[in-house]
């Protein structure tokens, strides 16, 4: 059944997306209040295309929450548990934020611009009224807003050869997780070298419509040699990769350790962040359930909400988060979150699909 998303203010689209809609765009879901693509072609299609050549990704709606002022890096490091204490400018940290139980709130990455300057790029929960919360209990000194930033991923192993085109020799140069400031068309756009994809890639991060989409229109108007096309961030290839989906795959009723984030969790320094003390009472107690990886024998799934895992005696053991086919495997892949005593690679289960039993079993993350 056909279904269509009504807009409207409380629904943005993003500088991008008339241009998303000439090059012909299937379909959208909602992510942080804005319109993520989510097809254009045949999934299959896009899977390979996105292993072997280079795709660009209007990814606007990964908001980036901006803190500023005097009390900022004592703010960013309330929200996470990973320790921020020794960052470096123009270093981009992946860090689970988590509230006073020790729950996830959102899986960022966090951007240290200047001495008393961070952005926060978020995926799918609100943030800002977060942090504004936390602030305003503490009567921080800052100044928190959502930066008038779109971003464009550009993602595939030949992400770094078009790239090259476009801002000289110099970007390769940039290393994993780090950012600096690269230049078009006179005008200076800040790039990391990072991306929702175990392909390698860049993301970039625009502050002007204009520029923006002089940017993106030029990157087509050489793209035919790299054999560029307009992608969105692959289902079955992140989950191969074990790349986590804030909302689908872990939410605020998981916790760092449950989620594979142990060496991101800082519980022995005299750092200060919400929930230290109910996580140092987590890991000495131990976690009851951990995000694991499965393959099913099924060539095709709908999850739409949490599937349960069986035994063989119908026992629950765990719950199928995300998943989707994967062409490599020539089967569905998937994230699900397992009851400890069955993460256990080589384990059996079924799920029930349309009233029919499937086999699958347990693996580690990332899926090889």
């Amino acid at each position: 059944m056909k279904t269509f998303i009504t807009r409207s203010r409380r629904l943005r689209g993003t500088p991008f997306t008339s241009r998303l809609e000439k090059q012909g765009v299937k379909s959208f879901t909602v992510y942080n209040h804005m319109l993520l693509p989510t097809t254009f072609s045949k999934p299959e299609e896009e899977y390979n295309h996105l292993k072997n050549h280079v795709q660009i990704w209007d990814v606007s709606v990964q908001r980036e929450i901006e803190v500023i002022g005097k009390d900022s890096s004592e703010l960013v490091q309330l929200m996470t548990c990973r320790n921020l204490s020794k960052s470096k400018i123009g270093s981009c940290y992946y860090a689970p934020l988590v509230d006073s139980d020790g729950g996830l709130i959102n899986d960022p990455l966090i951007y240290k611009l200047e001495e008393n300057r961070w952005r926060i790029c978020i995926a799918d929960s609100d943030v800002l009224l977060f942090a504004k919360g936390i602030a305003s209990v503490k009567n921080f000194k800052v100044n928190i807003f959502e930066a008038k930033v779109d971003t464009l991923a550009v993602q595939g192993p030949k992400s770094g050869k078009i790239m090259e085109k476009i801002f000289g020799k110099e970007i390769n140069n940039l290393k994993f997780f780090k950012f600096d400031y690269f230049n078009f068309n006179k005008k200076k756009y800040l790039i990391s070298r990072s991306g929702f994809s175990k392909q390698g890639g860049f993301e970039i991060h625009t502050d002007d419509i204009k520029g923006a989409l002089k940017l993106y229109d030029y990157f087509f108007e050489i793209g035919k040699d790299f054999n560029l096309k307009p992608g969105t961030p692959n289902h079955p290839e992140r989950i191969e990769g074990g790349l986590l989906s804030y909302g689908s795959d872990m939410d605020i009723f998981d916790n760092p350790f449950e989620c594979g984030f142990d060496k991101y969790v800082d519980l022995n320094s005299d750092i200060v962040f919400l929930g230290k003390e109910n996580l140092k009472k987590i890991k000495n107690e131990g976690i009851k359930k951990k995000i694991m990886g499965v393959k099913i024998n099924s060539k095709f799934i709908d999850v739409s909400q949490g599937i349960p895992l069986l035994d063989l005696e119908n026992y629950e053991i765990g719950q199928l988060r995300s998943a989707a086919y994967s062409p490599k495997f020539d089967k569905v892949v998937g994230i699900a979150m397992v009851k400890k005593d069955f993460c256990k690679v080589s384990q059996k289960f079924k799920i029930k699909l349309n009233n029919n039993s499937i086999s699958g079993e347990i693996c580690n993350l990332p899926i090889l």
